[in-house]
């Protein structure tokens, strides 16, 4: 028996019908769920996401199987897995994570996604590059990877580089993006408050008001 069907043996022992309803509701009834919580989930593949570090080699084959599945706690995997072992992740890889990207798309899985292709790019600088051209992407989705991936860089965030993925999202009337840019300007705040000022007063004709408001709430 292979790892996917081991892990998927151990979801199915835990499923928690009541909560798989209440998690399907909260993703809007766009996936199928087994119920459980991140703690539960995380518990059922910590010690095989362990030696998989001692591997230091990313098993795709595995992933692309996971991701296929129906329930929404093995794109969750993915996604821990693709965490766990991100300083074996190279900017050659981004192709592959790209698949996940455009696959069973909604926030919850972009945005852990977002934090893999941020940290490929805390260490290439051709990533920086790459997600300018991502943030005129024709899919949204692809766009807030962009906006979202220096998340969390502190001192360490391209300022330069967030202000102009951000100035081509400008005008978008989609809920996602705006509301990405608000959380990528209030996350930056924290560090640089005076920076964050004055990128909403050069531009407080051209943002949309969700973003200018989550913006600006640590200010």
């Amino acid at each position: 028996m292979g790892p996917y069907f081991e892990i998927k043996k151990e979801f199915e022992s835990r499923a928690d019908s009541e909560n798989a309803a209440a998690m399907a509701k909260y993703m809007k009834d766009r996936f199928v769920f087994y119920g459980l919580p991140a703690p539960k989930r995380k518990e059922v593949y910590h010690s095989f996401l362990k030696s998989e570090k001692k591997s230091k080699k990313i098993d795709w084959d595995l992933l692309d199987k996971c991701y296929e599945d129906d329930h929404r706690e093995f794109q969750y995997f993915v996604s821990d897995y693709l965490i766990a072992m991100s300083k074996f992740l190279t900017y050659d890889d981004i192709p592959r994570i790209k698949t996940y990207i455009k696959s069973k798309q909604w926030w919850d899985t972009i945005d852990f996604l977002a934090k893999v292709i941020g940290e490929i790019g805390s260490r290439d600088k051709r990533v920086g590059r790459l997600m300018i051209d991502w943030s005129t992407d024709e899919d949204f989705w692809v766009r807030r990877i962009a906006i979202e991936h220096q998340l969390c860089r502190k001192e360490s965030t391209d300022t330069e580089l967030l202000e102009i993925i951000i100035v081509n999202n400008f005008g978008s009337s989609e809920f996602y993006i705006n509301k990405a840019i608000g959380w990528a300007l209030r996350d930056y705040s924290k560090t640089d408050p005076k920076w964050v000022e004055e990128f909403l007063e050069k531009y407080k004709d051209k943002m949309d008001k969700l973003s200018r408001k989550e913006a600006g709430k640590y200010i």
